[in-house]
Protein backbone atom coordinates (compact mmCIF):
# COMPACT_ATOMS: atom_id res chain seq x y z
CA UNK A 1 0.00 0.00 0.00
CA UNK A 2 1.31 3.14 -1.25
CA UNK A 3 1.57 5.80 1.60
CA UNK A 4 -0.88 8.63 0.82
CA UNK A 5 -0.36 12.67 1.83
CA UNK A 6 -3.16 14.39 3.36
CA UNK A 7 -4.17 18.11 3.35
CA UNK A 8 -1.07 20.02 5.32
CA UNK A 9 0.97 16.96 5.43
CA UNK A 10 4.69 18.24 5.07
CA UNK A 11 7.44 16.84 2.36
CA UNK A 12 10.84 15.77 3.72
CA UNK A 13 13.02 18.14 2.98
CA UNK A 14 10.22 20.93 4.70
CA UNK A 15 10.31 18.36 7.55
CA UNK A 16 14.33 18.51 7.79
CA UNK A 17 14.47 22.51 7.55
CA UNK A 18 11.33 22.29 10.34
CA UNK A 19 13.59 19.89 12.68
CA UNK A 20 17.05 21.68 12.07
CA UNK A 21 14.84 25.17 12.50
CA UNK A 22 13.30 24.37 16.04
CA UNK A 23 16.19 22.14 17.28
CA UNK A 24 18.67 25.54 16.75
CA UNK A 25 16.00 27.62 18.34
CA UNK A 26 15.65 25.62 21.27
CA UNK A 27 19.36 24.79 22.28
CA UNK A 28 19.57 28.65 21.69
CA UNK A 29 16.80 29.06 24.00
CA UNK A 30 18.73 26.65 26.55
CA UNK A 31 21.57 28.85 26.45
CA UNK A 32 19.67 31.69 27.11
CA UNK A 33 18.15 29.84 30.21
CA UNK A 34 21.48 28.60 31.51
CA UNK A 35 22.76 32.00 31.17
CA UNK A 36 19.89 33.41 33.12
CA UNK A 37 20.39 30.95 36.41
CA UNK A 38 24.40 31.62 36.18
CA UNK A 39 24.08 35.06 36.08
CA UNK A 40 21.86 34.61 39.54
CA UNK A 41 22.96 31.78 40.93
CA UNK A 42 27.15 32.20 39.98
CA UNK A 43 28.12 32.37 43.67
CA UNK A 44 26.09 29.29 44.71
CA UNK A 45 27.58 25.43 45.13
CA UNK A 46 25.38 24.56 42.01
CA UNK A 47 27.31 27.40 39.37
CA UNK A 48 29.57 24.70 38.11
CA UNK A 49 26.87 22.25 37.51
CA UNK A 50 25.31 24.62 35.61
CA UNK A 51 28.15 25.96 33.73
CA UNK A 52 28.79 21.87 33.04
CA UNK A 53 25.30 22.31 31.40
CA UNK A 54 25.46 25.61 29.64
CA UNK A 55 28.88 24.42 27.52
CA UNK A 56 26.79 21.34 26.19
CA UNK A 57 24.03 23.32 25.06
CA UNK A 58 26.77 25.21 23.30
CA UNK A 59 27.78 22.24 21.71
CA UNK A 60 24.49 21.31 20.59
CA UNK A 61 23.69 25.38 19.52
CA UNK A 62 26.86 24.73 17.52
CA UNK A 63 26.36 21.61 15.72
CA UNK A 64 22.70 23.23 14.90
CA UNK A 65 24.15 25.72 13.42
CA UNK A 66 26.48 24.67 11.49
CA UNK A 67 23.57 22.48 9.97
CA UNK A 68 21.36 25.70 8.94
CA UNK A 69 24.33 27.05 7.49
CA UNK A 70 25.07 23.81 5.22
CA UNK A 71 21.22 22.97 4.56
CA UNK A 72 20.76 26.36 4.10
CA UNK A 73 17.78 26.90 6.65
CA UNK A 74 16.86 29.66 7.92
CA UNK A 75 15.92 30.24 11.56
CA UNK A 76 13.09 31.07 12.98
CA UNK A 77 11.99 34.49 13.40
CA UNK A 78 11.30 34.27 16.96
CA UNK A 79 15.22 34.08 17.78
CA UNK A 80 14.99 37.79 19.16
CA UNK A 81 11.91 36.73 21.68
CA UNK A 82 13.41 33.74 22.46
CA UNK A 83 16.92 35.39 23.70
CA UNK A 84 14.86 37.59 25.98
CA UNK A 85 12.59 34.92 27.09
CA UNK A 86 15.00 32.23 28.21
CA UNK A 87 17.06 34.50 29.63
CA UNK A 88 14.33 36.02 31.70
CA UNK A 89 12.73 32.32 32.15
CA UNK A 90 16.13 31.21 33.86
CA UNK A 91 17.37 34.33 35.69
CA UNK A 92 13.51 34.63 37.01
CA UNK A 93 13.14 30.96 38.34
CA UNK A 94 16.53 31.46 39.82
CA UNK A 95 15.39 34.46 41.70
CA UNK A 96 12.64 32.50 42.97
CA UNK A 97 14.93 29.54 44.39
CA UNK A 98 17.85 27.34 43.61
CA UNK A 99 15.42 24.78 43.49
CA UNK A 100 12.96 26.72 41.38
CA UNK A 101 15.66 27.49 38.70
CA UNK A 102 16.28 22.95 38.96
CA UNK A 103 12.62 22.45 38.37
CA UNK A 104 13.05 24.95 35.26
CA UNK A 105 15.90 22.58 34.00
CA UNK A 106 13.62 19.50 34.36
CA UNK A 107 10.65 20.87 33.08
CA UNK A 108 12.08 21.87 29.98
CA UNK A 109 14.20 18.94 29.47
CA UNK A 110 11.41 16.42 29.74
CA UNK A 111 9.81 18.63 27.45
CA UNK A 112 12.76 18.21 25.32
CA UNK A 113 13.56 14.69 25.31
CA UNK A 114 9.58 14.28 24.31
CA UNK A 115 10.19 16.78 21.43
CA UNK A 116 13.62 14.99 20.52
CA UNK A 117 12.25 11.32 20.56
CA UNK A 118 9.15 12.75 18.46
CA UNK A 119 11.86 13.86 15.55
CA UNK A 120 13.80 10.20 15.72
CA UNK A 121 10.64 8.27 15.07
CA UNK A 122 9.80 10.88 11.99
CA UNK A 123 13.21 10.38 10.99
CA UNK A 124 13.31 6.59 11.66
CA UNK A 125 12.99 5.33 7.79
CA UNK A 126 15.95 8.01 6.70
CA UNK A 127 18.55 6.28 6.05
CA UNK A 128 20.65 9.01 4.45
CA UNK A 129 19.80 11.03 7.88
CA UNK A 130 22.27 8.79 9.96
CA UNK A 131 24.63 11.80 10.89
CA UNK A 132 21.03 13.61 12.17
CA UNK A 133 19.50 11.23 14.02
CA UNK A 134 23.03 10.27 16.12
CA UNK A 135 23.28 13.62 17.04
CA UNK A 136 19.62 13.97 17.98
CA UNK A 137 19.98 10.88 20.30
CA UNK A 138 22.82 12.22 21.86
CA UNK A 139 22.20 15.62 22.66
CA UNK A 140 18.72 13.43 23.97
CA UNK A 141 20.74 11.88 26.23
CA UNK A 142 22.30 14.60 27.30
CA UNK A 143 19.20 16.64 27.90
CA UNK A 144 18.22 13.66 30.13
CA UNK A 145 21.25 13.92 32.11
CA UNK A 146 20.35 17.70 32.77
CA UNK A 147 16.78 16.47 34.13
CA UNK A 148 18.48 14.18 36.63
CA UNK A 149 21.06 16.70 37.45
CA UNK A 150 17.67 18.88 38.34
CA UNK A 151 16.75 16.49 40.06
CA UNK A 152 19.63 15.59 42.22
CA UNK A 153 19.44 19.31 43.05
CA UNK A 154 16.05 18.84 44.64
CA UNK A 155 13.83 20.35 41.65
CA UNK A 156 10.99 18.87 42.78
CA UNK A 157 11.45 20.79 46.60
CA UNK A 158 10.42 24.21 44.91
CA UNK A 159 7.72 25.73 46.22
CA UNK A 160 5.12 25.43 43.45
CA UNK A 161 6.48 22.46 41.75
CA UNK A 162 4.11 20.68 40.13
CA UNK A 163 2.12 23.99 38.84
CA UNK A 164 5.78 25.56 37.55
CA UNK A 165 6.60 22.13 36.04
CA UNK A 166 3.16 22.35 34.05
CA UNK A 167 3.68 26.24 33.16
CA UNK A 168 7.21 25.50 31.51
CA UNK A 169 6.67 22.38 30.04
CA UNK A 170 3.63 24.00 28.24
CA UNK A 171 5.52 27.23 27.44
CA UNK A 172 8.51 24.95 25.52
CA UNK A 173 5.97 22.77 23.81
CA UNK A 174 4.86 26.19 22.52
CA UNK A 175 7.99 27.65 21.94
CA UNK A 176 8.82 24.27 19.84
CA UNK A 177 6.00 24.86 18.30
CA UNK A 178 6.33 28.29 16.97
CA UNK A 179 10.02 27.92 16.31
CA UNK A 180 8.96 25.28 13.97
CA UNK A 181 6.79 27.17 11.35
CA UNK A 182 7.67 30.59 12.21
Amino acid sequence: MQNKTLPGDINKEKMLDRIIRVDHAGEFGATRIYAGQHAILKNDDCADTIKHMAEQEEEHLAYFSKEMVERKVRPTAMLPIWHVAGFALGAGTALMSKEAAMACTVAVEEAIDEHYQDQLAKLEDNDDEGELKAAIEKFRQEELEHRDIGLEHDAEQAMGYPVLSALIKRGSKAAIWLSQRI
